[in-house]
């Protein structure tokens, strides 16, 4: 099965950190982005997911990144982990990102 304790970063070089992944598939762990539209310095940002361990080992999961040591925004990724050829595993995910807005008639540019 997958393992997604460790280390793991993107094309981007953001990377992500998994402390333990436990029994029941529940994780947390720390998010480094090296991206962002925040005028505040980036800082490391805790996750909190879950992996759908199954037995062949291509697990789906997914996480949410509270960025609130310099952001107002909140970002969820969904993915799943693949066994290359090679023996490594590769993370595929998608994210989705909310940003604050001041009132309801800005909500429909909070999404990116």
């Amino acid at each position: 099965a997958c393992n997604l304790t460790g280390w793991w970063e993107n094309d981007l070089g953001s990377k992500m950190e998994v402390f333990k992944v436990d029994n029941d598939g529940t994780f947390s762990g720390e998010y480094h982005t090296r991206v962002s539209s925040a005028k505040k310095p980036i800082q490391p940002s805790p996750l909190i997911g879950s992996q759908h361990l199954d037995e062949d080992g291509q697990c789906t999961f997914g996480f949410t990144v509270n960025w609130k040591k310099f952001s107002d925004s909140t970002a969820v990724f969904v993915g799943q982990c693949f066994s290359g050829d090679d023996g490594k595993e590769v993370l595929h995910t998608s994210w989705l990102l909310r940003e604050k807005v001041g009132s309801e008639t800005d909500d429909w540019k909070a999404i990116r």
